[in-house]
């Protein structure tokens, strides 16, 4: 796979990533209490920055652990089973993500275990300082691991399979791209924009994102099976 199909599937697999919606739920929450408490702006902004500069430290945390752990087992030449198996999960969690990602119930709840939900919505409504939001921010990412981990495991074959060069521009595309809605969000917040509407426009379109973030992976399963396994096949990689 060349240099620039590489990156491609580096940026649809971030993509699908920026399309999940739990940091988003945290910051919206977060946002809210910190208004709702009658926090000047300014400490608003550091409440919001340190939370995205949490998401995307533990993103870029885990795509640097996973590339570092399979390029120990496998080196830069992944066996065709291991692509496979890549394929495989993001089929199923395209999938589940179809079925489950949202519980059947108003608003915008999703299917991640209760207790780090309750976690999440204590902390929301405990932080106070820049500290705190990062931490959240951090927390935000391993709720979601569930779904996130498809799309990272991907991207993650990908990169070691890059020369050292790129592979830093691979993990620093997918870490921005990632952050995508988290800083759209984090903008808007920024500007005063209305939380209520931002809410609003996420219950609104919530069955649109999860078809999106759903069909996503499947398409990206089929891409890199084409490009991986049939095009390694005949020849043509």
């Amino acid at each position: 796979m060349d240099t620039i199909s590489s990156l491609a599937i580096i940026s649809l697999a971030a993509l699908i990533h920026a399309s999940f919606q739990l940091s988003v739920s945290v910051l919206t929450l977060l946002s809210g209490h910190s208004i709702g408490a009658k926090h000047s702006q300014s400490r608003l902004f550091r409440l919001t920055t340190s939370f995205v500069i949490g998401a995307g430290t533990m993103t870029l945390l885990l795509l640097s652990f996973f590339s570092l752990l399979l390029i120990n087992i496998f080196g830069s030449n992944i066996p065709q089973i291991v692509w496979a198996v890549g394929c495989g999960l993001l089929i199923g969690v395209g999938i589940a993500v179809w079925i489950f990602y949202y519980r059947h119930e108003n608003g915008t709840t999703l299917w991640i275990p209760r207790s780090m939900a309750i976690y999440l919505n204590k902390r929301t409504k405990l932080t106070k300082s820049s500290a705190e939001a990062f931490g959240l921010g951090l927390s935000s990412i391993i709720g979601e691991v569930i779904f996130i981990i498809a799309p990272i495991f991907i991207a993650t074959l990908v990169i070691i399979q890059l020369q050292p060069m790129w592979q830093l521009v691979g993990i620093s595309i997918y870490t921005v791209i990632s952050l995508l809605s988290l800083l759209i969000v984090w903008i808007l917040v920024g500007n005063r924009y209305n939380l209520g509407k931002i809410q609003k426009w996420r219950e609104s379109n919530k069955y649109f994102l999860q078809f999106v973030a759903g069909s996503g992976l499947i398409v990206l399963a089929f891409f890199v099976y084409v490009s991986e396994i049939i095009g390694s096949s005949v020849g043509f990689k």
